[in-house]
């Protein structure tokens, strides 16, 4: 009967430590990303819940990589692209150090909400093993696809992506 009893708090312990591994580790392609405070550079702080309702584009960069920096301005157009009224997009940097993150993005002129990490946790969550990533979220704020890698945002290769990835019929509001 012990042994039987070390085997289930065995089991209980296994279970309850990839639980909380799961919490806080890399969230897997389909499933939700779980709550998170997003503490601002440019705009007021949010939590990661308040971008539910719609799909969510999400940019992890930083303010030293050449790539990221590269890809800032398509991001920018890509917000106003006649797309973009059914999706939304932030910025989130992995600097270390937010006086550099909020000098680049004075420099990049941004408009579109940034956001800096602290200790990492976005950054595994949403899998940064390498940046500039792009992570696209549905409505519901499940994980649909991690781009890795700089990309023009806003070329048409892209955009239809983004319109696959979130199932968007884009024909109604097509303008001739």
């Amino acid at each position: 009967m012990t042994r039987g009893r070390h085997l289930i708090a065995l089991c209980l312990l296994v279970a309850g430590c990839a639980a909380a591994a799961g919490r806080s580790g890399l969230v897997p392609i389909g499933a939700a990303l779980p709550e998170a405070r997003l503490d601002a550079l440019n705009g007021p702080a949010h939590r990661l819940s308040d971008y539910r309702g719609k799909p969510l584009i999400i940019n992890l960069w930083a303010s030293w990589c050449g790539p990221c920096r590269a890809e800032t301005a398509s991001l920018e157009r890509l917000a106003w692209h006649e797309d973009a009224q059914h999706f939304r997009i932030i910025g989130i940097s992995t600097d270390d150090e937010r006086p550099a993150a909020k000098a680049w993005l004075n420099q990049s002129n941004a408009t579109i909400p940034h956001f800096i990490d602290h200790a990492t946790e976005l950054e595994t969550m949403l899998g940064a093993s390498r940046i500039p990533l792009t992570v696209l979220v549905d409505a519901q704020g499940r994980v649909i696809e991690r781009v890795y890698g700089e990309r023009q945002w806003d070329s048409p290769g892209e955009i239809a992506r983004i319109r696959r990835a979130f199932r968007l019929d884009v024909t109604s509001t097509a303008r001739p």
